[in-house]
């Protein structure tokens, strides 16, 4: 395999404020599911998308001398090519607007504006895209990508105190009752690159 190519697919968080970004990623764990968007998609067509950039790339575009310009944050759901090509992803199709309307209707969704002599130019986010309201998550096709391990830490203490207020909500104890962590991770700063300390 070759350090440019993937099996997996990657679906960043997307806000500018960092705080507000790890609660949305707690929401999506909560709700196991990504819901999908219209933005930047010709015609409204409401989208999950995925990057096939490999997992090293992606913690590059997060060490401190590249912060300045990222639209998205070190926050993440992988799953792989094989399996979003199964619930109906496919790769995007990077062509001239002008070119647009002789994509079959059902394929449209997949169209991405390039245009490098406008300066119109994505081919680096290497986008996969499927048409859907929202994707949901199966925990065992899917690895979370968190900053740093400080960020497991803290996803598993909030299930595990989310277990226990239930429990004694209903008047019992969590003993017993506390569930194993259904997903697991990787530590963007475990791959050998400095990442931004997001703690």
């Amino acid at each position: 395999m070759r350090s440019d190519i993937s099996n997996n697919l990657i679906h960043l968080v997307k806000n500018n404020v960092f705080d507000n970004a790890g609660s949305i990623f707690f929401q999506i764990l909560k709700d196991e599911k990504l819901n999908g968007g219209i933005g930047f998609i010709k015609d409204g067509y409401r989208c999950v998308c995925f990057s096939e950039t490999p997992i090293h790339e992606i913690a590059r575009m997060f060490t401190l001398e590249n912060q300045t310009n990222i639209r998205y944050r070190p926050f993440g759901i992988m799953v792989s090519k094989e399996w979003l090509y199964a619930q109906g992803g496919r790769p995007v199709v990077y062509q001239p607007d002008n070119e647009y309307l002789n994509l079959p209707e059902d394929m449209r969704y997949r169209h991405v504006r390039y245009e490098p002599d406008n300066d119109k130019d994505f081919t680096w986010e290497r986008e996969w895209r499927i048409k859907t309201d929202s994707l949901i998550l199966d925990p065992d096709e899917t690895t979370l990508i968190v900053p740093n391990k400080a960020w497991i830490v803290k996803l598993r203490e909030e299930h595990y105190n989310t277990l226990r207020m239930a429990v004694s909500s209903l008047g019992g104890t969590a003993l017993g009752y506390i569930q194993r962590y259904k997903w697991h991770f990787i530590a963007l700063e475990d791959l050998g690159i400095k990442v931004f300390d997001y703690d």
